[in-house]
């Protein structure tokens, strides 16, 4: 899969391991992701979609967590979030807001197949154990699956974990983690940020 990453993506994994700074982290990231894949779904479907997307998001995030306790490089736990998010765009159909097309999904589970086996996830289950709450219904488009376009998918990166920098250079397994990372440049812990100035890149 292709992910973006910068020194912000580092700094929510910093806020989001840490007491009290994590769950405000939490909630501006969920806000951010559910705007990104907001102007991804078809308009006439998006505010009917957003409130299971907030839910489904914020559950993800302990996944992330849980991914990188167990020893997974920032990348690779941000990866596998996005992968379970594209799981449940398919299950509903949402198949233009799938970052990779239908016929790679086999292929991006069978990479993390050990830790999502450990935690029940598939592809019917996106969330598998993780799923601790209820998520608000949404309504799904399953004809779309008949004949899926994806829009906005990247395909050929089903392989490996693969990251484009700031640089614009794309790397297999992303960067070196940097050094004294600031926290308070994570997404949406700055006021610049509640005002909308994030864009897709911080995902």
């Amino acid at each position: 899969m292709k992910l973006r990453q910068n020194i912000r993506h580092f700094a929510a994994k910093k806020a989001l391991t840490m007491p009290v700074v994590g769950d405000i982290a939490t909630d501006k990231l969920v806000d951010l992701h559910v705007r990104v894949f907001g102007e991804k779904a078809d308009p006439d479907h998006r505010e009917e979609r957003e409130p299971h997307m907030a839910t489904f998001f914020e559950l993800t995030f302990d996944t992330y967590v849980r991914a990188l306790e167990e020893g997974f490089t920032e990348a690779e736990a941000r990866e596998i979030t996005h992968i379970q998010a594209n799981f449940d765009f398919y299950n509903h159909g949402w198949t233009e807001m799938m970052e990779f097309p239908v016929e790679e999904l086999e292929a991006h589970y069978e990479r993390y197949e050990e830790f999502f086996e450990r935690y029940d996830i598939d592809i019917a289950s996106p969330l598998g154990d993780f799923r601790t709450k209820e998520i608000p219904d949404a309504p799904s488009t399953p004809e779309r699956l008949e004949d899926p376009e994806h829009p906005h998918a990247a395909s050929g990166f089903a392989d490996d974990v693969y990251v484009e920098g700031e640089d614009g250079e794309v790397r297999v397994g992303g960067r070196e983690e940097p050094e004294d990372v600031d926290v308070e440049i994570a997404p949406g812990l700055q006021d610049v940020d509640a005002e909308g100035d994030a864009d897709e890149t911080e995902a």
